[in-house]
């Protein structure tokens, strides 16, 4: 079973050495976005994953850096699962993911930025896994994210993987150098959704207190680390994130848990539409929709900031 090759003995002794897994591994082009420090396991159905989270972060931790942003969670356990998938199912890294499903829980108390980077650990169980050829082509990977002891949240995807002339067949011959973003419609206010810089706001106003559309900007670091031809899932659970905290408006809901559903991709080159609607209790449901096509739906919890 692969061991993570972070576990190393440093030059002046036993002590061991930490770095980040190759970047590849975990679908980023920079180094400075990848938080998986390292992996376990005895089977290939039971992994622990460990990661390092940053205290500064322009997205993931609150712009007064006092908490991590719950989407880390879901970033990392997705991290964690692409390693996973890697390094124990055999994915090629020349394979393109396809992402159908993705959940996180937090526990915004556990969630406080200490004086140390964090070391979260995951404790990953993999399932439904699809086989083709007697080969892994997708499964779900269910995670328990574990921060100095104590459960900061739970999470979970569903994802499948392919070889580039099915990825091209299944996008109709679409590439990052074909396809290209419409002119970015103005922000929303930074302070309406929760977010510092006006660049790192995905909402637009769309003349209604429930609807905005998505500022798809392919220039942003983080949703864009590097070229695709469809909007991120990340984008899309930033745009649900957002549309909660301007729906909640000055109650100051925060979203606490995210159960989203990929039914299509979303393209770079149609607008697309976020609606809110209350779910019942603190929930809310969020979807986006292009053309005629639902391509997104999330239910988030809120909590009262």
């Amino acid at each position: 079973m692969p061991e993570s090759r972070q576990s190393t003995e440093s030059p002046a002794g036993p002590r061991p050495l930490t770095a980040t897994v190759p970047r590849e591994l975990v679908h980023r082009a920079a180094v400075a976005e990848t938080f998986i420090t390292g992996w376990t396991g005895t089977a290939t159905d039971r992994c622990t994953v460990a990661a390092q989270w940053p205290r500064a972060h322009q997205l993931h931790v609150s712009p007064d850096r006092s908490a991590y942003e719950p989407l880390l969670v879901a970033e990392t356990v997705r991290q964690g699962a692409a390693v996973l998938c890697h390094t124990i199912h055999g994915a090629r890294l020349d394979q393109h993911f396809v992402l159908h499903e993705l959940s996180v829980d937090v526990r915004p108390e556990h969630l406080a930025v200490g004086a140390v980077p964090a070391a979260p650990v995951l404790d990953m169980v993999a399932s439904d896994v699809r086989r083709r050829a007697g080969r892994p082509v997708g499964l779900r990977y269910d995670a328990v994210v574990r921060l100095g002891g104590e459960c900061v949240g739970t999470g979970g995807l569903a994802v499948t993987w392919m070889n580039e002339p099915v990825y091209r067949r299944l996008r109709g011959g679409r590439t990052a150098a074909g396809v290209s973003a419409q002119p970015l419609p103005p922000a929303l206010p930074p302070a309406a959704v929760g977010r510092d810089q006006a660049v790192d706001v995905v909402l637009s106003p769309a003349g209604r207190p429930d609807r905005w559309r998505l500022r798809i900007d392919t220039a942003h670091p983080f949703f864009f680390d590097h070229p695709l031809e469809h909007v991120p899932g990340m984008l899309l659970l930033e745009a649900a994130r957002q549309a909660v905290r301007v729906h909640g408006g000055a109650e100051g809901r925060e979203p606490v848990s995210f159960r989203a559903v990929f039914h299509q991709f979303t393209e770079l080159d149609l607008p697309v539409w976020v609606e809110v609607s209350d779910a019942g209790g603190t929930d809310v449901q969020v979807t986006a929709s292009q053309g005629d096509s639902v391509v997104f739906e999330c239910r988030v919890r809120a909590a009262v900031a």
